[in-house]
């Protein structure tokens, strides 16, 4: 549903708190700006971000300043803090650091003196609400990464670990759920939401879309990129696109490829597009190496943040999208973009990706786990016609279901109730 202008009137003060960077968080922020403007929305709105958000994330911040608004204002945490959120990657820094992001939270939503706030990773505060702490203001979250319900997905084998993050994940939402001061849940998992119910908690639990670019903002032509990347012709393009890392599945694409017999090698560019750290960058280059050194493949590398006006045109270069991700938890921007662009997905099947390419008919799905399984969905996909995997039309109802203003008015007309029923619950004491 969509909301008309002036259906939403007033915010008397949202904060809204991001302390994460790069893939889809740019661009969640970009809308809630452009919507906040479009609908002439009132009160004011308070965007918490890291230091670095200001350069990685340029666009929304220009926009805010284009805008010109008052009542729209970035407020960046201190450079010391943002170190507290970088260290260490054990399950015991893990737990520190969301204790010190719930800390940032309420600090910046008492500095701001936030009517209501939007933490916009929910995942990362679960530990801190299952104990208990409260917070200066009432606040709703998104929730990315629900597992508890995967078990009523098709063909779905849990592992012993599987079932042990799933255990942990119902006692703590068991708690978290009751907190008094969660107003409403977002949640982008559109098969769990129903599943809330088992928790029987007052918290309004709503799905919400995944927001995904329509239109071609580049100006740039596919053949033009195609040529600037000299990628050559007749060539079938490969794509894998995103933050490039040994959890995106590279290890196991580049070994399902020199599995390949030379004849399909030949017929393959692929073309991998994201930004790494350094360290992975090199790991990466010294596999395509390898592998180019054996086989007849093109491997054309961007290692590089791609600005997000220019994200759409790689995608409409592509023949088929590459989404090989090991055991990937949650929902993926790039199965959106793919279905945009008409562009068929070769993608895991575990969890919620692979329930979606299997109900939405994206294109393949499998043990991406496995490079014989990969192996044997490349030469499918070379022997098939692209065109001929998937399905274009329930493509075009999956980008539809996710639109921006979908996922915009969704999140503002859910606040705007909540505010409201807090606003009466206050003037009742």
């Amino acid at each position: 549903m969509i909301f008309t202008k002036k259906s939403l009137e007033r915010f008397p003060r949202l904060m809204l708190f991001d302390m994460d960077l790069g893939g889809h968080h740019g661009s969640y922020i970009q809308h809630l700006i452009e919507y906040w403007y479009k609908q002439e929305l009132r009160g004011s709105l308070e965007i918490v971000v890291r230091p670095e958000f200001l350069q990685i994330h340029s666009d929304p911040v220009k926009l805010a300043a284009e805008y010109q608004l008052s009542n729209i204002q970035f407020t960046v945490i201190t450079q010391d803090e943002a170190k507290t959120l970088n260290a260490g990657r054990s399950s015991l820094d893990r737990f520190t650091r969301n204790f010190q992001r719930w800390k940032l939270f309420c600090k910046y939503a008492t500095q701001c003196k936030a009517t209501h706030a939007l933490h916009l990773y929910f995942d990362t505060c679960e530990l801190p609400l299952a104990f208990g702490i409260g917070a200066p203001c009432p606040f709703s979250g998104i929730y990315f990464r629900p597992t508890f319900h995967y078990g009523e997905f098709e063909g779905y084998t849990p592992s012993w670990q599987d079932r042990l993050q799933q255990f942990k994940e119902k006692i703590i939402l068991t708690r978290v759920l009751q907190h008094p001061q969660l107003t409403t849940l977002f949640c982008l998992d559109p098969f769990a939401v129903k599943q809330f119910d088992r928790f029987h908690t007052q918290v309004n639990v709503v799905h919400l879309a995944d927001p995904v670019q329509l239109e071609d903002r580049s100006g740039i032509a596919p053949a033009q990129l195609q040529s600037q990347l000299g990628i050559a012709p007749n060539r079938q393009i490969l794509l894998l696109f995103g933050a490039l890392s040994r959890r995106k599945g590279i290890d196991e694409l580049l070994d399902a490829i020199s599995l390949l017999p030379t004849d399909m090698c030949s017929q393959i560019c692929l073309l991998l597009v994201g930004g790494t750290n350094a360290v992975e960058q090199a790991r990466i280059q010294a596999q395509v190496a390898q592998v180019c050194q054996t086989h007849p493949v093109q491997i054309v590398e961007h290692y590089d943040f791609v600005p997000e006006d220019h994200v759409s045109v790689y995608f409409q270069l592509a023949d088929i999208v590459l989404t090989p991700y090991q055991r990937h938890v949650g929902m993926s921007g790039i199965l959106l973009l793919a279905a945009v662009a008409g562009k068929p997905v070769l993608s895991s099947d575990y969890g919620l990706m692979g329930e979606l390419v299997r109900r939405y008919q994206l294109g393949l799905a499998v043990d991406t786990t496995s490079p014989i399984e990969i192996a044997k969905a490349l030469s499918r996909c070379l022997v098939d016609i692209p065109a001929t995997l998937g399905d274009r039309s329930q493509m075009q109802i999956f980008v539809e279901q996710n639109s921006i203003d979908r996922y915009a008015s969704t999140i503002f007309q859910n606040l705007d109730r909540q505010i409201d029923r807090t606003s009466i619950e206050i003037g009742a004491k």
